[in-house]
């Protein structure tokens, strides 16, 4: 299938795939318990109706708790509860007049859509109080019977409490939880990571979907690790001095930073080694140490999680110790045979002690960090290991009023965003009102939740939000056919209650699947309508998709196209800071900027999965809005590359002298750098690109000195086999800057007429 058919059958299949985790079993258990109890008290008080207020606001208010340090879930979760009763409040004051509740309704979600401006966190607090508004106006606004709305409004600041004392009951008593929880998703994710990267020794036959896979993953556990980061930093903000279990929680966080340079350089230098033929002779080795490097993470991920104070890692001594023999035989067998080695094959056997040493590393690194996490449930400190390191950077502040006013313009996606919103829910509203449709707000509920600030990520969500709906009716209007006994009823909306929400972090389609049953037997349960409920409601939602779609298209849309540029340029400039402060090490080896380097090499990577998000947003609009997608994908893919091979260069000057150095190398480096300084102006500017200087002299120049070393090392391993000698020494630092800065090139050249056709 070609790769630019993103609309197709495998576009839609990927919107049902589980993202990498686990269930949250214990979301939904305590979202089941939050809804449950309540549920509980109104029947037995004879006064279910009313309970569902509470259970509404509960259902809501546990949506916010979306992970983070305890401090950021409490400031979600409190201004959820107070913005549902504030929704509910004024939905019953507006009700009485229809051309009242209009307006209103248009003013609260324009005000709503505004919230993104603030952060996620914000917009899926004003998402919920969006939906309480519209369902408050639909089902539950009363006024002007004074007592009715007040006791509706304590009945939501109940259930709202009660999910809170939920979630946050557990703070007094382990504080350090959602820390250690952040930290273990890290390594599970890095697990996952290091199994892709296992395949790769493997030489998949689709290299391709490999390809794509294996950098999806990796801007999950790079996404994974700022979450972690910004979970810490929230934990220990404010506190004058670090305690030991949070240095010890800092350093893993950090080492999985580590940990995923090191995987990604592994990665580029199998792709230089695999397709050649020294390269079977460790191939079974090299497989087997890097499955047994994804167990290991796994092992630690699970340790970090449950507190063990022991961590057994496997295999994982076994299996590098019998690479590192078989190295030594592929040497032997290579050495043994001087007078017929030739400089490639130099080259490769070069290549592959690198990877040996890589891998050798990185396991010790894994056994490092797993002492630490025996240190955890222990307390114990080992000086060797606990290192002080500087805490993650905190964001800078920003005022409300300023960025209210820096965005109250057309030019603002955000604002444009916040007006079609509020103008499709008014819209649809009142479609609902004037057609009386019997639960007509469904339709606005689905137009609100399935609108984006973009058409692909309407699109996205409206295909989730429809086809979801429709196979979880299909189910609802089965189980309503089928089954009559009401233990039975209750029996089944439990259990698709608890795994809708323990898989909803996972996958938002397969959550609509589970959820829509659930309220259609619900409906059947407190009403009547039979299986016609499950029809209304895949009816009703595919309305709302089709209005929100509608809304997206024709209501001054923000085409990704328009916007891609901008963020292609960020991402060009991200990685090109990060390749200065790489070379500039090479250059001036003295000097100590690892966590320089690693601080440039995160923020690379957060834009370069920007980037891919903003051009899979592309491919998910209009083909006639799309343009041309291919100069896109070539240029993303090859920005990923580049970055994989500065990555390398990071990580090989950890061993590195700078006694040595390729005449050539400075001026190719400042002759890179201005291409990839031009090339983002070009960007910037829309502009064509300069045309490429001379590179291939350099190269060609560098390639010379690599192989003069090469033959001379050859000529002293007859005397000198195991001596690390100061040629050997200079084979070994300059061979894999040799290659990645031939790879750069290779690289920088094809942006450059990717750029040049984008601008076309």
């Amino acid at each position: 299938m070609p790769s630019t058919d993103r609309g197709s059958l495998s576009w839609l299949l990927q919107q049902f795939q589980l993202k990498p985790g686990k269930p949250a079993f214990a979301y939904g258990l305590r979202t089941l318990f939050a809804l449950g109890v309540p549920v509980a008290v109104g029947i037995i008080t004879g006064h279910g109706a009313a309970s569902a207020i509470a259970v509404m606001a509960a259902m809501f208010v546990s949506m916010v708790d979306v992970g983070g340090a305890y401090r950021q879930k409490a400031t979600a979760m409190v201004a959820a509860t107070i913005g549902v009763t504030v929704a509910l409040l004024l939905a019953n004051l507006v009700s009485s007049t229809f051309w009242l509740a209009l307006p209103t309704t248009f003013i609260v979600i324009f005000i709503a859509g505004l919230a993104g401006l603030f952060g996620s966190l914000a917009a899926s607090v004003s998402l919920v109080i969006s939906i309480m508004f519209v369902v408050a106006l639909a089902r539950f606004a009363s006024f002007p019977d004074l007592s009715t709305v007040l006791l509706q409004c304590l009945l939501c600041l109940a259930g709202g409490i009660w999910a809170m004392v939920l979630s946050l009951g557990l703070w007094v008593i382990r504080p350090y939880i959602p820390v250690i929880q952040a930290a273990a998703n890290c390594y599970l994710s890095l697990s996952k990571f290091a199994e892709l990267a296992s395949q790769r020794v493997l030489n998949p036959e689709d290299l391709q979907d490999w390809a794509q896979q294996f950098l999806q993953a990796q801007d999950t556990v790079t996404q994974d690790l700022t979450s972690a980061r910004n979970t810490w930093a929230a934990v220990w903000t404010g506190q004058r001095t670090v305690s030991l279990r949070g240095n010890q929680l800092l350093i893993l966080i950090e080492d999985a930073n580590q940990i995923i340079n090191s995987i990604v350089a592994a990665v580029e230098l199998l792709a230089i080694a695999s397709p050649r033929p020294l390269f079977s002779g460790l191939q079974r080795e090299i497989s087997q140490v890097m499955a047994e490097l994804a167990i290991a993470l796994q092992t630690l991920s699970e340790a970090i999680a449950k507190g063990k104070s022991s961590v057994h890692l496997g295999d994982l001594n076994r299996t590098i110790e019998a690479l590192e023999h078989q190295w030594q035989i592929l040497r032997s067998q290579v050495v043994d045979r001087t007078s017929d080695i030739q400089t490639d094959e130099y080259s490769d056997l070069v290549n592959l002690r690198k990877i040996v040493t890589s891998l050798t590393k990185l396991t010790q690194q894994i056994h490092t960090d797993a002492e630490i996490v025996s240190d955890l449930s222990t307390g114990k400190r080992r000086s060797h290991i606990c290192r002080e390191i500087s805490p993650p950077a905190q964001p800078e502040p920003f005022s409300i009023i300023d960025t209210l006013r820096d965005n109250l313009t057309f030019d603002s996606v955000l604002f444009r965003h916040a007006l079609r919103l509020a103008l499709i829910t008014t819209i649809a509203e009142l479609v609902a009102s004037v057609l009386q449709l019997p639960r007509g707000y469904w339709v606005t509920l689905t137009a609100v939740v399935a609108l984006k600030p973009n058409f692909g990520g309407t699109s996205q969500t409206t295909v989730q939000r429809v086809l979801g709906t429709f196979l979880g009716g299909i189910i609802g209007i089965t189980l309503v056919v089928l089954i009559k006994n009401p233990l039975a009823i209750a029996v089944c909306i439990l259990l698709l209650m608890f795994t809708a929400m323990s898989v909803r972090p996972l996958s938002y389609s397969i959550f609509t699947i589970l959820l829509t049953p659930v309220v259609i037997l619900l409906l059947n349960v407190i009403s009547t309508g039979g299986w016609k409920i499950g029809v209304l409601r895949i009816v009703d939602s595919l309305a709302g998709g089709l209005l929100a779609l509608l809304g997206s298209y024709l209501l001054f849309p923000s085409w990704e196209r328009q916007q891609l540029p901008t963020q292609l340029e960020k991402t060009m400039r991200a990685n090109l800071v990060y390749f200065q402060q790489v070379i500039a090490n090479y250059l001036n080896s003295q000097q100590n900027t690892a966590d320089s380097i690693s601080t440039l090499r995160h923020q690379a990577a957060l834009e370069n999965a920007n980037a891919e998000a903003a051009a899979q947003r592309l491919f998910s609009e209009p083909r006639h809005v799309q343009g041309e997608v291919e100069p896109v994908m070539t240029l993303t893919i090859y920005i990923r590359a580049f970055f994989s091979s500065v990555t390398t260069l990071a990580e090989h000057l950890r061993e590195f002298s700078g006694n040595y150095q390729f005449s050539e190398f400075k001026q190719l480096a400042d002759t890179i750098i201005q291409v990839l300084e031009n090339l983002a102006d070009a960007l910037q500017q829309q502009q064509s690109p300069q045309p490429l200087p001379e590179l291939d002299s350099y190269v060609e120049a560098i390639h010379n000195e690599i192989e003069q070393l090469h033959t001379a090392r050859i000529s002293e391993i007859s005397t000198h086999p195991n001596t690390v000698t100061p040629t050997l020494q200079a084979v070994r630092e300059q061979t894999t800057l040799s290659t990645e800065l031939e790879r750069i090139v290779n690289e920088v050249k094809i942006m450059h007429c990717a750029i040049a056709l984008l601008q076309k």
